[in-house]
């Protein structure tokens, strides 16, 4: 068997993915749309701290997507919400379940957008009943190698079902390698590219977020699993251990107040495309900041998007692609 960091061809196997891997100006390609899709398949609500975003049960995900890829949209990765009562226990274990709202979603979204790229955020907290990343301690410490092996088994269902590509975003020690380990196993290595969410830091800008997919913990914090915002250090060690263990792409998260890092992680992984995560702290800031009349929104969100690809980025994930897609911001590919 080839050594996890030479298989490559995970990372290039899409004609999206090959784009990541070259060079570019600020353009569609480069933009991820973040999903949030719920177990009512027929849910259409609003998110009140997310600007314009809402909750979607899979029968809506379609008529919602298709104007959007006529405009040119490119990828969306997926965000699971169970709201049924039963949905959440302290392992995790319906996060892949075959009728759940990830697995469906890819099922429908590949079926009526075959070229559209399709990744999954691979995480346990919206699945868990005590809001963490993980399986647990009884003192609430994560047990890193049976989190780590949830971790790898959702996103090899997930591959299964038809993502191009896994995004785990726990933070636990090692799961960019059990993954890699779980996509040979499967036969998948060279089809599913495996996106790390390596540099993600603790702090206050994921509010919204939690709001929307109803994944804040029920005690405690994630400061022990996420880095410490100040922790330059403890980023490149991440970079560069998830890029030892197979990581096709590197992620930072949050983007804004964090673009040095991105600018480290281009240059500890000079070779690997970089991928920033404008968060909805961020996303929610430029927007009341813009109802403020601090600035028009348009040229605040354009001008933070060629910051971050001044910083090193290739992709970036926010929640403004809808907008910008039907206002025409970002150029022709």
């Amino acid at each position: 068997m080839a050594e996890i960091a030479s298989i490559l061809q995970g990372g290039y196997n899409h004609p999206l993915a090959r784009q990541w891997q070259a060079e570019t100006k600020l353009s569609k390609s480069m933009f991820m749309y973040p999903l949030f899709i719920t177990d009512n398949d027929d849910e259409e609500t609003i998110i009140p701290s997310l600007p314009g975003q809402y909750r979607r049960g899979v029968n809506k995900l379609v008529p919602f997507l298709e104007p959007l890829v006529k405009l040119g949209l490119k990828s969306v990765i997926l965000f699971g919400v169970p709201l049924h009562p039963d949905a959440k226990d302290p392992t995790a274990s319906k996060a892949s379940d075959p009728d759940g709202p990830v697995v469906q979603g890819i099922k429908v979204l590949r079926k009526a957008f075959p070229d559209l790229y399709i990744a999954c955020d691979v995480c346990l907290c919206e699945y868990t009943s005590h809001g963490h990343c993980g399986v647990l301690h009884e003192d609430g410490r994560l047990k890193n190698a049976e989190s780590i092996q949830r971790i790898a088994d959702i996103a090899g269902d997930y591959a299964l079902a038809g993502a191009n590509c896994v995004a785990p975003s726990d933070m636990n020690d090692g799961r960019i390698g059990a993954i890699k380990k779980k996509l040979i196993e499967l036969g998948l290595e060279n089809k599913v590219l495996l996106m790390s969410y390596a540099a993600k830091f603790s702090g206050c800008l994921y509010g919204p977020f939690r709001d929307a997919a109803g994944s804040a913990p029920s005690f405690g914090d994630r400061k022990a699993y996420q880095l410490p915002p100040p922790a330059r250090g403890l980023a490149h060690r991440a970079v560069i251990r998830d890029c030892n263990e197979g990581a096709d792409i590197i992620m930072v998260k949050p983007a804004t107040f964090y673009l040095d890092i991105i600018r480290d992680a281009r240059e500890v992984a000079p070779y690997v495309p970089i991928a920033a995560y404008q968060v909805s702290g961020e996303f929610a800031m430029i927007h009341a900041a813009a109802e403020k009349g601090v600035f028009g929104l348009k040229e605040a969100a354009m001008e933070n998007f060629q910051a971050i690809v001044r910083a090193g980025a290739r992709i970036i994930v926010t929640y403004f692609c809808e907008q910008a897609l039907k206002e025409g911001w970002w150029n022709e590919d």
